[in-house]
């Protein structure tokens, strides 16, 4: 169609949420609940290892980068839904949305290069352990991690800027809780198949490409954690990549049901549910995942409290 002439919106309408106010007051007691203890639990992992000398190791470094990650993940979305839910103006700006969109996925898209990384960590720890302190070094590891933050700023840059540049004549209401690319697509006026080409292939290729390198690494690992010649070896082994594991599921699974399928055949509360697993309850369960089930963050952890005790106590 045409759109020379056409009125450009100011602000999307956000309309994912119940209008019951029972069901407003349980979700926003609930969502601000789950935002604390996320944001508690990942502030707490970030600040013992960066600590604590016992966790200066290079497995709790990507850890402590993939806290941080989970942290800005679930401040993009979950504040904005809060004060939604509050103030009961479900409109976003523009500009607002768009750099909501461009965040979410810029961190989303960090966090799936950052999970390959982690497991390739976790390959040569356990497949190559003689040669892990050279191959591994800490220089290695800040550059690996700059490289994902790097990667995922670019592969999200050029999607986003043409998707802002789109006509948007109305109407400007999506069934969502966030500024999600699929939907907001649909609300432009202009022939948007070619961005979704575009963005079909370059989240499939993240997806594919670092959900191919988290496979060939876990599947070396089990290899080699059958071949360890005693049980209590082979549950050592097995229990440092399980965490893991679990998250590399949730997370390759929730997002290529909703950027792989063909969104077109997807129900749009089934989609709105997986985006909650994807952006919400995965960070909160990393914290306790990946390192508050550790015995050494759980030890660190309570050297921490121990110590904040002892201090109190002397100012008292």
């Amino acid at each position: 169609m045409s759109t020379n002439n056409y009125t450009q919106v100011t602000s999307f309408v956000l309309l994912g949420f119940p209008s019951s106010c029972i069901l407003q007051f349980l979700l926003f007691l609930g969502l601000m609940v789950t935002y604390i203890v996320t944001a508690t639990g990942n502030l707490l992992i970030i600040v013992l290892s960066w600590s604590d000398r016992r966790l200066h190791t290079q497995m709790y470094f990507f850890l402590r980068n993939l806290s941080f990650l989970e942290l800005l993940l679930v401040s993009v979305v979950v504040p904005k839904m809060l004060l939604i839910i509050l103030t009961g103006d479900h409109t976003i700006s523009f500009a607002g949305c768009i750099i909501q969109s461009y965040l979410y996925f810029l961190l989303g898209t960090t966090d799936f290069f950052l999970l390959a990384v982690m497991s390739l960590d976790r390959y040569l720890a356990i497949c190559r352990p003689l040669h892990y302190e050279t191959l591994m070094t800490s220089h290695i590891c800040s550059k690996l991690v700059r490289a994902s933050w790097l990667s995922g700023f670019l592969w999200v840059l050029c999607p986003t800027i043409l998707m802002a540049s789109l006509p948007f004549c109305g109407p400007n209401s999506t069934d969502h809780f966030f500024c999600d690319s699929w939907p907001l697509l649909r609300l432009s006026c202009a022939d948007t198949h070619l961005l979704e080409l575009v963005a079909f292939v370059l989240s499939t290729s993240v997806l594919l490409g670092s959900l191919a390198v988290a496979s060939v690494s876990y599947t070396c690992i089990l290899a080699t954690v059958l071949r360890a010649p005693t049980a209590a070896e082979r549950r050592k082994a097995f229990s440092t990549c399980a965490s893991h594991l679990t998250v590399v599921v949730i997370y390759y699974g929730s997002s290529i049901f909703l950027y792989i399928r063909l969104s077109d055949a997807q129900s749009m509360l089934l989609s709105k549910g997986v985006s909650i697993l994807g952006c919400i309850i995965t960070p909160l369960l990393n914290p306790f995942i990946f390192s508050l089930r550790n015995e050494v963050v759980k030890q660190a952890l309570r050297d921490a409290l121990r110590w904040g005790t002892r201090s109190a106590a002397r100012r008292l």
